[in-house]
């Protein structure tokens, strides 16, 4: 009976001690496994949204300039208009020695096609490499404006197309004022500045074709859209 029992204890201890080494396991298991979960999270978790945060203010500053893209557009702008603004003021010119009766006024109009020719010249290839296709023909506001003055002839001729020298100058000067101070592109600031100086001369000789200076500044109104670059 004795042996029997012994056995049974036995047999009993054994039973045990195989529960709490099963446990033992399972729980080193278990151990293991979530610090294997926590190295894995570590290793794939952590870096993600460090290269999430990195990457997106790159991407989002990088394709979405707000800044940049309103100064191209303002070159772009820009360069539209001195480019349509030159090529009127030398068709205008042009007619200003045929139709014009002053010497003054068909000096002055041959003094704009000069001058403008060698500034369209100098902005064309400049537009050409921001991809800004120039006009080669008058349209709109500056084609009605040179259809009006092609009906005029001697004296009134000279009133009508001194006057509108004026306003044409004194808008042109603002624009490449502006342009020159707030423009972003080297090339195009450059050639503004370098305009003005020239634009501001023939401000005053439009002026004195207009019979002085104080009588010009009342045509603002009448300004046209385009600007006439002019070379230093």
């Amino acid at each position: 009976m004795q042996t029997v029992k012994r056995l049974r204890w036995l047999a009993a201890a054994a039973s045990l001690l195989l529960l709490v080494g099963m446990s033992y396991a399972e729980g080193g298991g278990m151990l293991q496994g979530q610090r294997g979960s926590m190295g894995s999270s570590a290793q794939t978790g952590m870096p993600a949204p460090a290269q999430n945060a990195a990457g997106y203010p790159n991407g989002q500053m990088g394709t979405n300039n707000p800044a940049g893209a309103a100064g191209q557009s303002m070159d772009h702008e820009f360069m539209m208009k001195a480019a349509e603004g030159g090529l009127a003021e030398v068709q205008m010119g042009q007619l200003a020695q045929q139709n014009g009766e002053s010497q003054q006024v068909k000096d002055f109009g041959q003094q704009m096609v000069t001058d403008h020719s060698k500034a369209n010249d100098q902005l064309k290839p400049i537009a050409q490499q921001q991809g800004v296709n120039v006009p080669t023909e008058l349209k709109g506001h500056e084609k009605a404006e040179y259809d009006r003055l092609s009906k005029l002839h001697g004296d009134a001729f000279d009133k009508a197309y001194s006057k509108l020298m004026v306003s044409d100058h004194k808008k042109d000067i603002a624009e490449f004022k502006r342009e020159a101070e707030s423009g972003t592109n080297p090339e195009v600031k450059n050639f503004a500045s370098q305009t003005l100086p020239t634009l501001h001369e023939h401000l005053k000789m439009a002026e004195q074709l207009n019979g002085g200076s104080s009588s010009g500044h009342g045509g603002m109104g009448n300004a046209k859209n385009g600007s006439s670059p002019q070379p230093q």
